[in-house]
């Protein structure tokens, strides 16, 4: 195990935090509050900690898949442990378990909170927890590639354990050049639906955060009723970005290359807009009433579908009372997610059909026993590595999600509320049913639920096996015998 580079890159990304920590104390500077000092000590802490990592550079800076998930996974702990300071040095959120619940809600891009009154918190506060939603959208470790080159192939292994997805590829033959191209068209939409947010008449500062939730499709809300209060072209506006950025980044490189059928053609791209179109039909014509406007029904379904597929979290209403049948469909695309290579959490479209695919394999092996069929996915055989890889998680993914809900049920609250919660967080979603439905709040958890469900926002956004790896004492005791 190289432990000297996993600690070089631990110690640029607390760098790397520790500047992203003076945007809030200009914020707070700007508004004169007294907790943009809390922004500027939190930075001094992640700088004094991450400077004296990188000073010197490591003689060797490759590093295989076990330096890569390990140094992904702490990173993201320590990026959301050192994010949490301001929280508490400030008062806002005293209490550091709570802090922290708040901050890796805001990395993963979960939109879970424990707050009861947001409105409460100051700008600067306001501004970091929908910030820490844009930093943990596209990740924080494809930045840092973005910007420092390590050693050859060795940087796709820190982009595998952070992107979501089966599989990723490189765009282009250098992991940094297909770095840059992500942050580049990441930032491009990001901008394209601030100007959209501010001709729909949204003050700056509320277009900025929203920006930053939708495009990290994370949900933090800067209002207590979340978008309910906005106009519906707001609306429309954040619904469709919410949409576009669950959408797999390559095919938006596609785009730029005008590779256009090819891009049209991508099998979990129509799957995917099948999906929300499906959703929105369904709950429309079971929330609809002749009492109440089509066009609202219309834009309240859409909104929510597009929110909880791409894990975004944003509500228009309380959805926590629309019928069983709206709520179930919700429930059951809270677990498929976005496409695989976007922003959004969940299992990934992807996986849903490889898995579909793979079972009708089964079937048709039964039926026809000596027949060899192989599973064809975006025009290719699929390698069979990535047919176990996909079941692998499945497994994995059931057996975290039934461990959580056992363990938060000690606690005693409805099997909704459970249930829900640990969908939520795994899922990186946001809101749930029940007593974490869209106008609640997960404080009322005690401190081992949160803890738990922490654990689970990291898990999820991290794909499972990175956060997984620490657990595994061989590597922490057990020397690297080959470089495999």
């Amino acid at each position: 195990m190289n432990f000297r580079i996993i600690s070089y890159i631990l110690g640029w990304v607390l760098t790397i935090e520790s500047i992203f920590l003076i945007m809030p104390f200009f914020v707070g500077l700007y508004y004169g509050e007294s907790a943009a000092v809390s922004f500027l000590i939190g930075a001094l802490v992640a700088l004094v900690v991450g400077l004296p990592l990188i000073i010197k550079k490591p003689k060797n800076t490759v590093f295989f898949v076990k330096e890569g998930f390990v140094a992904v996974a702490l990173c993201w702990i320590a990026l959301s442990i050192f994010g949490a300071l301001p929280f508490v040095f400030s008062g806002e959120i005293p209490n550091f378990v709570d802090a922290l619940f708040e901050t890796v809600s805001g990395f993963t891009t979960t939109g879970s909170s424990i707050l009861s009154d947001v409105e409460a918190l100051s700008h600067a506060s306001i501004f970091w927890r929908s910030f820490t939603h844009w930093i943990g959208g596209m990740g924080v470790l494809v930045f840092l590639l973005a910007i420092l080159p390590l050693a050859g192939g060795s940087q796709m292994y820190l982009m595998r354990a952070e992107s979501p997805g089966p599989s990723v590829s490189k765009l282009v033959p250098k992991t940094q050049y297909t770095a840059l191209i992500l942050y580049g068209l990441y930032i491009v939409l990001s901008l394209i639906q601030l100007l959209l947010l501010i001709a729909g008449g949204m003050p700056m500062f509320d277009a900025v955060t929203t920006m930053f939730g939708t495009a990290g499709t994370g949900g933090f809300g800067i209002k207590n009723d979340s978008m309910a209060g906005y106009s519906p072209y707001i609306q429309w506006v954040v619904a469709i970005f919410m949409v576009l950025f669950g959408v797999n980044f390559n095919i938006y490189f596609l785009l730029m290359l005008r590779r256009f059928k090819q891009a049209f053609k991508n099998e979990e791209l129509r799957a995917y807009f099948g999906i929300v179109l499906a959703a929105t039909v369904l709950i429309f014509f079971n929330i609809h009433s002749g009492i109440t406007n089509a066009a609202d029904d219309i834009r309240h379904a859409f909104f929510q579908v597009a929110s909880i597929i791409t894990t975004t979290g944003y509500a228009t209403t309380d959805f926590d009372l629309w019928p069983a049948f709206s709520q179930v469909i919700l429930v059951l695309i809270m677990f498929i997610g976005a496409s695989a290579g976007s922003t959004g959490g969940g299992i990934k479209v992807s996986r849903i059909m490889i898995l579909a695919k793979r079972a009708k394999q089964e079937v048709q092996h039964y039926l026809h026993p000596k027949r060899v069929t192989k599973i064809h996915f975006e025009g290719k055989v699929l390698d069979s590595e990535v047919i176990h890889a996909t079941s692998a998680y499945l497994i994995t993914y059931v057996f975290i999600f039934v461990s959580s809900l056992l363990l938060i049920a000690i606690e005693g609250h409805d099997t909704t509320t459970c249930f829900t919660a640990v969908a939520a967080t795994l899922n990186n979603i946001g809101p749930g049913l029940s007593m974490v439905g869209p106008t609640q709040n997960f404080g009322f958890f005690n401190g081992f639920s949160k803890i738990v469900l922490i654990f689970d926002m990291l898990v999820g956004r991290l794909e499972l096996f990175p956060m997984l790896m620490l657990f595994n004492p061989r590597i922490w005791f057990y020397k690297r015998k080959k470089n495999i």
